[in-house]
């Protein structure tokens, strides 16, 4: 049973045991989410920052096991968007009123590190922050990203079991994902990174790891979402994650690492209707509409059932916008950058 004094839940010293408590224990949730999202407006304010996401290629050499982008799915229509085309994308993103442009994908080596840094001087020419979410690179070029006026980084440890991650990502190294973090965060990037919650095989102590793995390295940005599998890939009959338990996760991030910035992802939304309302209201101050036309939204399919995939970006705004508006919170006018950096 979870106790709701003696500050339990916001003590410096956050063990492993007290998170793997919390996260077993389901009588108090609404009482953990209401304390996150009262941490939440105490260090990062009512303001939730929308950020324009473009996902500018579904092409991917990776093979990652719950990924619907992974390279030996036959089934997926491939498409890259081209450099100007990414450019003339972020200018229509800042005439809706974004201040920061998200640019993911998968990790396709047709944008080299050259191609990379013209996209980002284009891009940085209008006066928005740049995060690029496009898998792991050389320190060289993570250096040359930041020189070129890239600013975050998000990259997705996703497990930090060792086992585990070696089990999703054939031919992927753990630490090598490690270094990149590392690498990015000396460079002086705004570090995102993240989990996804019910992978085969996981279990709540794993998830407590990762919760610590994020405060210890010093994220900026944190990204929680449930795992939803994909019927292209090699766990198309897993259980699909619990929205709740990712919600959890979620909540207890916010509480160890109060002022940092944490998303209300897509995938909390394709689980629950009101996923990201919610998610909002536990904990989370940003959201990431995309702005990719209709004619990609549907092909940049990680997991099945993503929602908005019909619609344009500018019917994505109003609605989001209308929804964050509707439970008091307002929409931010700044670039959103963590209060610390």
């Amino acid at each position: 049973m979870i106790k709701q004094n003696n500050n339990y839940l916001i003590m410096k010293n956050f063990t492993k045991e007290k998170i793997i408590a919390i996260l077993k224990d389901n009588t108090q949730n609404e009482w953990l989410f209401s304390l996150a999202d009262e941490i939440r407006k105490e260090n990062v304010g009512d303001e939730v920052h929308l950020r324009g996401l473009i996902e500018f290629s579904n092409i991917c050499k990776r093979t990652c096991k719950y990924c619907g982008l992974r390279c030996e799915n036959k089934e997926i229509d491939r498409y890259r968007i081209q450099p100007d085309d990414i450019i003339k994308y972020s200018q229509k993103a800042v005439e809706m009123g974004y201040k920061t442009i998200v640019l993911q994908s998968g990790e396709d080596e047709y944008y080299s590190c050259d191609v990379m840094c013209e996209i980002i001087k284009g891009i940085k020419n209008l006066d928005v922050a740049l995060t690029l979410s496009i898998g792991e690179r050389s320190f060289d070029d993570y250096k040359a990203f930041k020189d070129a006026g890239a600013d975050r980084y998000l990259l997705r440890i996703e497990t930090t079991d060792k086992d585990l991650y070696k089990q999703m990502h054939p031919y992927m190294d753990f630490d090598n994902r490690i270094r990149c973090l590392k690498d990015l965060k000396t460079l002086g990037y705004e570090l995102g990174t993240g989990c996804l919650v019910g992978l085969p095989n996981q279990t709540v102590e794993s998830l407590a790891d990762d919760i610590l793995f994020f405060n210890k390295i010093g994220a900026d940005m944190v990204g929680i979402g449930p795992f939803i599998p994909h019927p292209n890939t090699p766990l198309k009959d897993f259980k699909t994650g619990d929205f709740t338990l990712a919600l959890k996760v979620m909540a207890l991030t916010r509480i160890i690492m109060k002022d940092i910035n944490i998303p209300a992802t897509t995938a909390m939304e394709t689980l629950n209707p009101n996923g990201r309302i919610i998610a909002l209201q536990s904990g989370a101050n940003v959201v990431m509409p995309n702005v990719t036309t209709r004619e990609y939204r549907a092909k940049y399919e990680i997991y099945p059932g993503k929602i908005c995939v019909n619609e344009e970006p500018s019917q994505c705004r109003h609605c989001i916008e209308a929804k964050i508006k509707s439970i008091g919170r307002i929409i931010s006018k700044t670039k959103g950058f963590h209060k610390t950096c």
